[in-house]
């Protein structure tokens, strides 16, 4: 097999080329002088297992721009088969009509992929899971929770835990975490959203009181959930309020949101490539989730069970 980088992430895509013991694939992935991309793979590909390790965050067009053409190149390469590694989503938050006259973008993103020559799909931690039927390949979605898990246990295990959902929605990744920490209480913040971007938490359901809470969620991006949340818990009597998510999107002022906030602790993966306030923020930590894509890009590679990687 092949292992093959765009410029959306290339740390993680080196760190898990070095767990697989092989180099990343030669290749030239640059603009022309209009911004238009060129991607030229520089080695023999014909007949190989070719997975492109490409992140669609931000910019989010020029990312998938790249994934899009880079699979172009290695169909016409002769590449015999192509799987896309998306350790982020982009537009994932698009998986349905919010309202009339509006677009399904992950659907038309999921399209995209499958028209420029994918056969197959890896991500980590999809905002919503029937997202994998947006896909007519085989989609595996892998899951953070092991890596978050152990980290948990590690640092926190002889804490009072409680596990908390900073709304609804993500109930079930909070239980299954939760199921992880050997059955730690689970509580919910329920918030009402105005409009897109902005949160107000209404309550909480669960007892937070002397606990060491854990706010789990998918996604980070403008923090103000996650830091509204961590308020309202510690003004229902949390000890401590530390937040574990799967990507950290981080856009605008959210590191800065997160430094200003009740937050002990923001803890997120290397799924998208850091931007450089992380590097000086103090609340800010990364977790590298390169073993567990590198494991599963083996097992894909050797035609073996992915999800034992969970068991």
């Amino acid at each position: 097999m092949k292992l093959l980088s765009g410029n959306s992430n290339l740390t993680l895509a080196q760190a898990i080329a070095d767990y697989l013991d092989m180099p990343l694939t030669k290749a030239s992935v640059r603009r022309f002088a209009d911004e238009e991309i060129f991607v030229e793979i520089q080695e023999n590909v014909r007949g190989e297992d070719v997975f492109v390790i490409q992140s669609t965050a931000f910019p989010a067009n020029d990312n998938l721009m790249e994934l899009l053409i880079c699979i172009d190149a290695l169909k016409r390469s002769s590449a015999r088969r192509i799987t896309a590694v998306l350790p982020y989503f982009g537009y994932a938050r698009q998986d349905r009509k919010p309202g009339p006259r509006t677009p399904i973008s992950a659907k038309l993103v999921a399209n995209l992929i499958t028209v420029a020559g994918a056969d197959r799909v890896l991500s980590v931690d999809l905002h919503a899971g029937q997202i994998q039927g947006f896909f007519d390949i085989p989609t595996d979605n892998l899951y953070a929770a092991p890596v978050i898990s152990a980290d948990i246990l590690a640092r926190f295990s002889g804490r009072n835990l409680m596990v908390v959902s900073p709304d609804v929605g993500g109930v079930v990744r909070a239980r299954a975490l939760s199921k992880r920490l050997g059955n730690a209480p689970l509580a919910i913040v329920d918030k009402r959203r105005e409009k897109p971007g902005e949160s107000e938490v209404m309550n909480i359901i669960g007892d937070p009181a002397g606990r060491f809470c854990i706010l789990v969620d998918d996604i980070v991006d403008s923090a103000g959930t996650l830091c509204n949340a961590a308020a309202a818990l510690r003004e229902a009597g949390a000890e401590d309020v530390v937040a574990y998510v799967s990507h950290g999107v981080l856009s605008g002022g959210a590191v800065a949101r997160v430094e200003g906030s009740v937050l002990t602790e923001l803890v997120v993966t290397d799924s998208i490539m850091a931007p450089p306030a992380v590097a000086d923020a103090e609340k800010v930590r990364q977790l590298t989730i390169a073993p567990l894509l590198a494991e599963a890009i083996k097992r894909i590679a050797d035609e073996s069970s992915v999800s034992s990687l969970f068991d």
